[in-house]
């Protein structure tokens, strides 16, 4: 990539972070361009949807939290690795005010690259974890993301978001255990 094109590539992506910050996922795209300093047909050319560029923003996300799953496959408890990335996704979701709904998003379309990354970290998770006895069987990686996505959500505009989605997270730990 020409070094002009690779600026405009990286003005984009950081603009288009803060507008969905700001306004969320439906930020719209000519106002990304615009602070950006670039005509719409360059935005188009370097992110032909809003998904792609969703993802781009989120990219070094998703591939963090792909790294810190693979990281605790091999950790001695597959539950409390399994409640740790989990608290992880809440985290990425909730760093600033409209991030949550925009992650969500990103990961919301089949076919989506982060959406393929994301779920197959967390099937291999639970995967363990059900595997050892420490979350019942039954559970789905969908199910699953319904409800941290609803923590990231609920809990983002809080005054204590951290501690509010931890004591969520817990509770819904709780429910996903197996039952004598």
């Amino acid at each position: 990539m020409r070094a002009d094109a690779r600026r405009n590539h990286d003005r984009l992506v950081a603009c288009a972070r803060d507008a969905f910050a700001e306004l969320g996922a439906d930020a719209p795209l000519d106002e990304i361009a615009q602070r950006a300093g670039v005509g719409n047909a360059t935005l188009y050319r370097h992110f032909p949807t809003r998904q792609a560029l969703l993802e781009a923003v989120f990219r070094d996300h998703i591939d963090a939290l792909c790294r810190q799953a693979e990281d605790l496959m091999s950790a001695p408890s597959p539950g409390a690795a399994l409640k740790e990335w989990l608290g992880a996704v809440i985290a990425q979701g909730s760093t600033e005010r409209g991030l949550a709904a925009s992650l969500l998003a990103a990961l919301g379309q089949d076919g989506s690259s982060c959406r393929a990354a994301v779920f197959g970290a967390a099937r291999a998770l639970l995967a363990r974890a059900q595997e050892a006895g420490d979350v019942r069987a039954g559970v789905s990686v969908e199910q699953m993301f319904k409800l941290v996505n609803a923590i990231a959500l609920a809990t983002e505009t809080e005054p204590d978001a951290a501690g509010q989605a931890a004591a969520l997270l817990d509770l819904i730990f709780h429910g996903l255990t197996p039952r004598p």
